[in-house]
């Protein structure tokens, strides 16, 4: 039988195995990596995904970069296709020095501010400026739905948005559902970037935060055709409780029924426009994959849990990993995507560490690990962007003076972590490809 300190080393290279696993696939998902494969500019020609722009052609060239990756995707456009450009950045990462010629903003997340508010009317007012002869190149990444903001009814002020924002959020509603919401308040999201930009030539990037089969849902699809509907909103305000959870204005607007429809794709705003997604949570989980099985894993990809409440995903990923644990004694299983939570007493914490937190209450005493973080570096209210978990933790935890079934139950994950040493901790990444979680048996 193995001593209590082999058990512990053991356990301590897991949860720094599943670590290095992370920051490895977070390094090699990087959108400097993507924008060399899908950018190139030669002899004023820009390639961008499989299309080639004359730049010659267009008497103006413009840039609108929306979300959490908005400085970096600048940075890395400018690198493959040159300093010649101009435009907007609006984000809420510190971005250090800033990139000549843009003007910045910085809005709010994951509520709008009065800079997101800001951010909308310049972007809008540079857009009405355009025209059939004019190239508008938009840098869209997640995170943009409420760093750029403006209510398509004027009676809606920003504490009226701010107090809708936090109910979606806390309504335990997939980002998708959420962002359909967003889109029919907003005068900007769902293809309405789109309506007021034409009739210019527009290409969107995307770094992909949302489901794959999802594209128009990325900062709320602001130049996309809008695949959602207001019926769809409201049946997920119903499903969902969110009705209550509005201020007055906006639950006036659906109790009367008054949403106004989107732009969809038989719109002519998009004849003239074309989307690339560059980057994605597949990119997140290949080389999280290609990374594990070089260190000798058996690996398995399952995503199915994506969108689920975060007790369900918990059950269920783990029942996966000890299936596959069947086949071999080191297996590893890879899932991306989003849980939810649907939070009523928020205590310090997000969905990644309040997922690691549930599975560590099921695994006390087993060989397993549990990472789970988020690759904008961010999960909920906390410095942290994920946690690991083994079947050590819950001991631990109790070790400390730590109720870890108490800290559940209060969404109150990341002091256990932050005592325990095992939060992930990157800080804001400049990057926005969803979650990564990391299950490891041995």
């Amino acid at each position: 039988m193995p001593s209590k300190q082999t058990v512990e080393d053991l356990t301590a290279r897991m949860r720094s195995r599943a670590r290095s696993f992370f920051e490895h696939a977070l390094a090699e998902s990087s959108i400097e990596r993507a924008f060399s494969r899908h950018v190139h500019c030669e002899r004023n020609v820009l390639r961008l995904g499989d299309d080639l722009y004359d730049l010659s052609s267009y008497q103006r060239v413009s840039v609108v970069a929306i979300g959490k990756a908005a400085h970096t995707m600048v940075h890395a456009f400018e690198a493959q296709a040159g300093n010649r450009f101009e435009g907007i950045i609006a984000t809420c990462v510190d971005p250090g020095p800033q990139v000549h010629g843009f003007r910045y903003f910085s809005g709010g997340h994951p509520t709008p501010n009065r800079e997101s508010i800001a951010a909308a009317d310049a972007i809008l007012k540079s857009l009405s400026a355009q025209n059939e002869s004019s190239l508008i190149i938009f840098l869209l990444s997640g995170g943009g739905s409420s760093i750029v903001e403006k209510p398509i009814d004027e009676r809606l002020s920003l504490d009226d948005l701010i107090a809708t924002y936090r109910g979606l959020v806390h309504s335990g509603a997939p980002i998708a559902e959420m962002n359909a919401i967003r889109k029919h308040l907003s005068a900007i999201k769902g293809g309405r970037l789109a309506q007021a930009a034409y009739p210019a030539r527009q290409v969107s990037l995307l770094v992909s935060d949302v489901p794959d089969n999802a594209p128009d849902a990325v900062a709320s699809g602001p130049t996309m055709p809008d695949s959602t509907s207001v019926e769809d909103c409201y049946r997920i305000a119903i499903q969902h409780g969110m009705i209550r959870q509005f201020p007055e204005s906006v639950r006036a607007l659906f109790q009367s029924r008054g949403l106004e429809e989107t732009p969809k794709s038989d719109d002519f705003v998009f004849h003239r426009s074309r989307w690339w997604t560059v980057l994605s949570n597949a990119s997140l989980i290949q080389t999280a994959k290609i990374v594990a099985e070089k260190n000798g894993f058996l690996v398995a990809v399952d995503n199915s849990c994506d969108d689920w409440d975060y007790t369900r995903a918990a059950e269920y990923l783990l029942g996966k990993l000890c299936e596959l644990r069947k086949a071999g004694s080191r297996v590893c299983l890879l899932s991306g995507g989003e849980v939810t939570v649907k939070v009523s007493s928020p205590g310090i914490g997000g969905r990644n560490q309040q997922f690691a937190l549930a599975c560590a209450t099921r695994i006390a005493g087993e060989n397993l690990t549990v990472l789970s973080a988020g690759s904008d570096g961010v999960d909920g209210n906390s410095p942290a962007a994920g946690a690991i978990a083994d079947g050590t933790t819950f001991t631990r935890a109790k070790t400390a003076g730590l109720d870890p079934e108490y800290h559940l139950t209060g969404f109150d994950a990341y002091p256990v972590f932050q005592a325990l040493g095992d939060s992930i901790v990157t800080g804001p990444t400049g990057n926005n490809l969803r979650d990564l979680r990391i299950l490891l048996a041995y």
